[in-house]
């Protein structure tokens, strides 16, 4: 049994490549075209957590614009002058502070100053005097829209109200801002605001559960093209004629449409198709007569291309002057990096080359798509990873994404390929409640179904050791966020099927849990897990700490001080639990953290002594035999 508070150590691990080149292997991402487009702003990890770089044409080495003590999560330049607002926070907390800068990076004026609270950059004026933010300012917990103007340095309020608000793109006249209000993840409504009187129009009426996002109005302000899934099982395209608010559909309502985004003189549409877990672009030619079905003009798929890894694409942006489409692409064969298409010669290239640190790209695996059946005869997706040049039977990591609403996609994951090279198999399962299947899929686990989703994850064993050539006593189960308290609720309800459980800021009690998360986020969570006055009993008849005595498997818990969304108090529960049981747990506290390890020198600590603990309880990867 361990105990240990972290602040900046670094674990060493021996192995056929060690945790340390796993760790160093970087990325690019967010990309953010210049007002002249002969800059690219990005984020990437090339100094060990994220900072803004640029690449200018000419030169063919990107350059370090950002030196923040802590992680930069966004960049977006000015269209009209050499001007940058970055978002950044502290320790983890999330707190995002809007700061300002040029392209060198030397003067930076932080612009909010007031780490206690939220400012989510938004969008800039077509003019660029003026930016567009949310805020939790006011009060904690509802979020406000704000306009800062950068010629009188000056925060001006455009609306507030007791509602989760977040602030859009402007309408191209500037006298107005696209806001979306959110009652829950899954139910938004979209409203123009006029940032001079504050008036409000909805622009999308309706009943039920529907959500709208991604808005991206036509140069000459009639439309507004969004992503929804109003009346629909899936996420589609549609187009809302703003005279009269008339929708139309532009895409079939299979798959989810993602990551929309409109060329700046509204020629080209592009957007992303998640099928299954895996990405595809679509850029369509518009014309006012287009209504840009599948089989219409001018559509480019990226799998259709060669050369190209197959993974999950986001954040595409076009170039403000040119047909040239910048997006990242997440591979589990090449890592993350931005990659640039030139629409009309329909040429994609690797833009960026951050991921080819670390480990030759030959080590990477990408994994098979597979479905088990449940309990119930339904078919859940997962991804199923295997080491290479190894036969078997494998020892097996279970690896459960958060949210709930979610997806594991087929994309990179450094710890993930770290434990295939140390001969591990590791299945990542998509189970009920999980996003990217369709609108009755992701609620097939709300309230009182709860336990519906970690049934789903226990089936898996069974899968596995009938067709995934694992070994019964050698299966781990690992997650963090709402993958946390899957990994506590799988130990706890299904206790003997695993021989090792990690959780990473996980939930260990929905009761304290809804009680402490952040005020902002409360309400948002209520939707998916229920009101403590309505469903407290059976938050308290399923949460783990209330069954620490079923736990046999081996435990590691690991926990940011400054977590804004999961306490760490749910840790310390658990934890403590568990010794007072005398139950063998390795405890990693980070005091320099918060929903998740960021930090180079805390991963390589934390996923180090993962991998330790693994070694410990599965043995040493496939046809080792566990040492407990």
């Amino acid at each position: 049994m361990t105990d240990t508070k972290v602040s900046d150590n670094r674990a060493k691990q021996s192995s056929a490549i060690p945790i340390e080149r796993y760790m160093e292997i970087r990325s690019a991402s967010g990309p953010s075209f210049s007002y002249d487009d002969q800059t690219m702003y990005f984020l990437s990890t090339m100094t060990g957590m994220n900072q803004v770089w640029s690449l200018t044409d000419g030169i063919s080495w990107p350059r370090q614009v950002s030196f923040f003590p802590d992680r930069v999560m966004a960049v977006s330049a000015s269209p009209t002058d050499d001007r940058l607002v970055i978002n950044a926070d502290q320790g983890g907390s999330e707190n995002a502070q809007l700061f300002m800068t040029d392209s060198q990076g030397v003067n930076v004026v932080d612009l909010s100053c007031d780490s206690a609270h939220i400012f989510n950059f938004a969008s800039w004026s077509p003019d660029g005097r003026y930016f567009s933010y949310t805020s939790n300012q006011r009060n904690g917990r509802a979020f406000d829209v704000y306009l800062y103007d950068v010629e009188a340095k000056t925060h001006t309020p455009v609306h507030q109200s007791d509602f989760t608000n977040r602030a859009g793109r402007f309408h191209p006249s500037g006298t107005s801002i696209l806001m979306s209000r959110h009652y829950s993840n899954l139910n938004n409504d979209l409203f123009l605001v006029n940032i001079m009187s504050g008036e409000t129009k909805l622009l999308t009426p309706h009943d039920g559960e529907a959500s709208y996002a991604q808005g991206q109005f036509s140069p000459d302000g009639r439309f507004l093209y969004i992503l929804s899934d109003y009346e629909s099982e899936f996420t589609r395209v549609a187009r809302i004629r703003l005279a009269d608010l008339e929708m139309t559909w532009l895409t079939a309502d299979e798959w989810d449409a993602e990551n929309l985004s409109l060329s700046p003189d509204g020629r080209y549409l592009a957007f992303t198709k998640n099928e299954d877990g895996t990405s595809r672009l679509f850029v369509a030619r518009l014309s006012e007569s287009d209504t840009m079905a599948d089989d219409g003009p001018t559509l480019v798929s990226v799998d259709d291309l060669p050369d190209t890894p197959v993974g999950v694409i986001a954040e595409i942006r076009f170039a403000r002057t040119t047909p040239k489409l910048a997006l990242t692409l997440s591979a589990p064969s090449a890592g993350v990096d931005i990659w640039t298409l030139d629409v009309a010669t329909r040429v994609l290239l690797r833009t960026t080359f951050a991921a080819s640190s670390g480990v030759p790209q030959n080590a990477f695996v990408t994994p098979q798509l597979i479905h088990y059946p449940s309990f119930d005869g339904l078919s859940i997706p997962a991804y199923y990873y295997l080491p290479q040049g190894v036969e078997g039977p494998y020892s097996v990591v279970v690896y459960v994404h958060g949210g709930p609403e979610s997806q594991s996609r087929n994309g990179f994951n450094a710890v993930i390929q770290y434990f295939v090279n140390q001969g591990y198999a590791v299945l990542v399962p998509n189970v009920r409640g999980s996003s990217g299947y369709g609108r009755t899929y992701v609620h097939l686990d709300d309230v009182q179904k709860r336990m519906d989703s970690v049934h789903d994850l226990a089936m898996c064993v069974d899968w596995l050791v009938q067709h995934g050539n694992a070994k019964r006593d050698a299966i781990a189960v690992m997650g963090g966020s709402y993958g946390g308290f899957m990994v506590l609720a799988a130990v706890t309800h299904y206790a003997d099927l695993w021989a090792a459980g990690v959780d990473t800021v996980g939930i260990a009690n929905l009761r304290t849990f809804i009680e402490n998360t952040s005020p902002y986020r409360r309400h948002l969570r209520e939707c998916e897990y229920g009101t403590i006055e309505d469903d407290g009993e059976f938050f308290d008849a399923i949460s783990p700490i209330h069954h620490v005595d079923n736990i046999k498997a081996p435990m590691m818990v690991i926990h940011g001080a400054n977590d804004p969304r999961v306490p760490i108090d749910e840790a310390e529960q658990i934890v403590a639990a568990l010794k007072a049981r005398q139950h063998p747990v390795n405890y990693l506290r980070f005091e320099d953290e918060g929903h998740g390890i960021v930090k180079l020198a805390n991963r390589i600590v934390s996923n180090g002594q993962i991998a330790a603990f693994l070694k410990q309880y599965l043995g040493n990867g496939a046809g080792a035999s566990a040492q407990s």
